[in-house]
């Protein structure tokens, strides 16, 4: 059964942004989190816990990139966390640089 055209976006560029969304922002947001947890907890042990709950988060983040109305958004969404999580790190290596 095919899809309905009506739940399918034609434009290239709502698609384009999903799409980068949820790869490269996905990624980003991950990686930026467990470098936040990184800086605050043991460093050692975040990291390799990044290697598995990395990938499951940024799966996660994947399928809710895909769900949101708009790419446009998810991807400030996205930015914004990127964002917020960059400034824990510095503040983590501000003042806990021995983590």
């Amino acid at each position: 059964m095919p899809a309905n055209p009506k739940y399918l976006t034609p434009a290239f560029w709502p698609r384009f942004a999903k799409i980068t969304a949820a790869i490269l922002g996905g990624y980003f947001v991950s990686v930026t989190f467990h470098l936040a947890l990184a800086s605050w907890f043991n460093r050692p042990e975040v990291l390799m816990t990044m290697a598995f709950s990395g990938f499951i988060l940024w799966v996660v983040l994947m399928v809710v990139a895909f769900l949101a109305k708009s790419g446009w958004k998810i991807w400030g969404i996205y930015i914004l966390l990127s964002l917020v999580f960059s400034l824990l790190i510095y503040l983590g290596q501000t003042y806990n640089p021995t983590a």
